[in-house]
């Protein structure tokens, strides 16, 4: 049976016009990141979002910031009674705590939502899926992308630059949803944190993927030829 892929927030750090940042729901039930605008892009569906789960790659906010509205939606709003799950990296509760303070309590997100922390290669359920998340290269920060499975396999990168967990994370998938946010010609020094759509491609032909969706880029940059880049609203059975 196919796995419905849908892209709720497609953008990089700054969103493109009228776009969210990062946020992927697979098959309706998990949402892989959830970055500025993805609720708001998420009530276009539903009053409110029915999702059962949702898994942080990393703590930069194009990849969290909505889980904060959706608190004030879950307690004061259409939310109420609904709690979904939130997977976050390890470490996360601590570090968000003092930040969260200043935002409305460092409880916040555990009034809204089941909160846990996974563990780097241990597999996890969210959503009814299999989630496995591996560390991968983004700048200094700890950072993971996720292979989920379920009766397809999907692979994403979250953000990163060059590494080999990549092509592990996609090993033999039916989709690889790959960050692109560099051109060609640019360049970050090191330690990396993103890739280019050719970097992208190479995670796909070192990892057997069967179908490369690029994600994560700015409309700034123009995309080389050949390749399916993912907008806000794109749908496709994997």
């Amino acid at each position: 049976m196919a796995v419905r892929l849908t892209v709720i927030g497609s953008s990089p750090a700054w969103p493109n016009a009228g776009g969210a940042c990062s946020g992927h729901l697979v098959d309706g039930r998990l949402l892989l990141d959830c970055g500025p605008g993805v609720l708001a892009n998420l009530r276009l569906r539903e009053p409110w979002p029915s999702i059962e789960a949702i898994a942080i790659t990393h703590l930069h906010l194009d990849h969290w910031g909505d889980l904060v509205p959706w608190v004030w939606g879950s307690i004061f709003g259409p939310g109420q009674g609904s709690r979904p799950a939130v997977w976050l990296p390890p470490g996360s509760v601590a570090q968000l705590r003092p930040v969260l303070a200043r935002l409305g309590g460092e409880d916040m997100l555990d009034r809204a939502f089941d909160v846990a922390e996974y563990e780097a290669g241990v597999t996890f359920t969210a959503g009814g899926l299999e989630v496995t998340a591996l560390p991968v290269e983004h700048y200094d920060l700890e950072a993971y992308g996720f292979r989920v499975r379920g009766d397809r396999t999907l692979g994403y990168s979250g953000d990163s630059g060059p590494c080999g967990a990549l092509a592990e994370l996609a090993r033999d998938a039916d989709l690889l949803l790959c960050e692109a946010t560099l051109g060609e010609t640019d360049s970050e020094g090191t330690p990396r944190g993103h890739l280019s759509a050719t970097e992208a491609l190479t995670v796909q032909r070192e990892s057997g993927a069967r179908r490369l969706l690029l994600t994560h880029r700015p409309e700034e940059r123009p995309l080389p030829p050949g390749f399916e880049l993912a907008y806000d609203g794109f749908e496709l059975d994997v």
